[in-house]
């Protein structure tokens, strides 16, 4: 009897399959890769082809992402269980190159910048291009051998740094794409918002961490003078009744959530933070610097920035128009670019003016908050507008106003 050809058996199609799909993953993964880059954000989209504005990017994600779920799950199970199935893993790998795959990498595609904001565009490239990753990880530990996988490849890893067992592997696969799931379920408005959300939230710790390295300073003082001019402080900087009143439970809310430890805190940010405030020296008793008076200011605005960060959430993102928008001729995306951009930046800024603090560098410390609350002043203006008539005022205009009136009066 003549052996079968190569085209004939199953084990070797499936081979062939393999590589193929391996292939077409990493070409995807770079392909998005790009369009979450920098380099791709900062030049022309001019140059790509128009898309077609009926399409919804986030749901073309969405379906895509289910479908690779459901196909990865089927091919994890085949790998592991008896009998081994060569013919039905070349089904599904052939269904996700035809359908899901490309698809997904097409949604990154339309995930116009802007259309969807730059946040948004790159955040669903990133998320795109881990599934592409995560489920090359799983098509190669398809064994080529025709046998199914051991026990310790199923479900070992065999240390840091080595290779995972395929159900871990098939786990961090659907991480990624209920990842793009959730992304696409939010939406711009929702995404922005639980974007600043969490910047919010970050501006919080950096607040708690200042209060107490603050407070820490003050029981070691025995004046009791000192003790309450810093108590005096930390009234002022929970804001004004004017504050309360313009925004009705805004503050009151944010008073009473303040001393709880949020959820979104970075462990890279909070190691960093409380490796420094146990390693630098406190604040001098005779305070050469007058390093006190500026913590002070520095504390109170940063309360009111946490305020304009609340405050904004309720009265402007809640109250985006629909996105994306019909026409790109509408400049509320380009206006919400650079929102989320300064939105982002002035965590990062209170880090460093933190860090500053704790190195007692007096210098730093003022130039770092000359620039950070330059930079509050102006994503307040930004935010100072209405989305829709951007030439009237309303309520929270008046409230912004008063924002940028308190900034002032808190400089040393």
């Amino acid at each position: 009897m003549a052996p079968p050809m190569a085209g004939d058996d199953p084990l070797a199609e499936m081979g062939r399959v393999v590589t193929t799909t391996i292939s077409i993953l990493s070409q995807l993964e770079t392909a998005v890769s790009k369009l979450g880059s920098d380099s791709n954000a900062s030049s022309s989209t001019d140059t790509v082809p128009p898309l077609d504005p009926t399409v919804d990017a986030l749901a073309v994600a969405r379906d895509s992402a289910t479908l690779i779920k459901a196909h990865a799950t089927k091919i994890s199970l085949f790998i592991i269980n008896k009998p081994f199935t060569p013919t039905a893993i070349t089904k599904v790998l052939r269904e996700l190159v035809a359908g899901p795959l490309p698809a997904l990498a097409s949604a990154a595609q339309l995930c116009d910048p802007k259309r969807y904001t730059q946040a948004v565009s790159r955040d669903l490239a990133w998320r795109c291009g881990r599934v592409f990753r995560e489920l090359k990880e799983l098509v190669n530990r398809i064994p080529t051998d025709g046998r199914v996988l051991s026990d310790a490849k199923k479900n070992s890893s065999f240390g840091i740094g080595a290779d995972k067992g395929s159900v871990a592997t098939t786990g961090l696969l659907w991480s990624a794409c209920d990842d793009v799931v959730t992304l696409a379920s939010l939406g711009v408005a929702g995404y922005l918002m639980q974007k600043v959300e969490q910047f919010r939230d970050t501006l919080k710790d950096i607040m708690e961490e200042l209060k107490e390295w603050s407070e820490e300073e003050s029981s070691d003082e025995e004046d009791d003078d000192d003790d309450n001019q810093g108590e005096d402080t930390e009234d002022e900087a929970y804001g004004s009744a004017d504050e309360e009143e313009a925004l009705g439970h805004t503050v009151s809310q944010a008073n009473q959530t303040q001393d709880t430890p949020s959820a979104a805190r970075t462990a890279a940010t909070q190691d960093m933070l409380d490796d420094l405030m146990n390693s630098h020296t406190h604040i001098p008793r005779d305070d050469p610097e007058r390093m006190r008076p500026r913590l002070d200011s520095c504390l109170r605005r940063l309360r009111l920035t946490v305020l304009l960060y609340q405050a904004a959430l309720k009265r402007r993102f809640k109250a985006l128009p629909p996105l994306p928008p019909p026409s790109t001729a509408d400049d509320t995306l380009s206006r919400l670019d650079e929102i989320m951009r300064l939105l982002k930046l002035l965590p990062e800024r209170f880090g460093s003016i933190a860090l500053a603090f704790y190195e007692l560098d007096r210098e730093l410390t003022d130039s770092m908050m000359e620039t950070c609350f330059s930079e509050a002043f102006a994503v307040s203006e930004l935010l100072s507008k209405p989305w829709a008539a951007v030439d009237t005022k309303d309520e929270f205009a008046d409230w912004v106003l008063k924002y940028q009136i308190e900034i002032k009066k808190a400089e040393i």
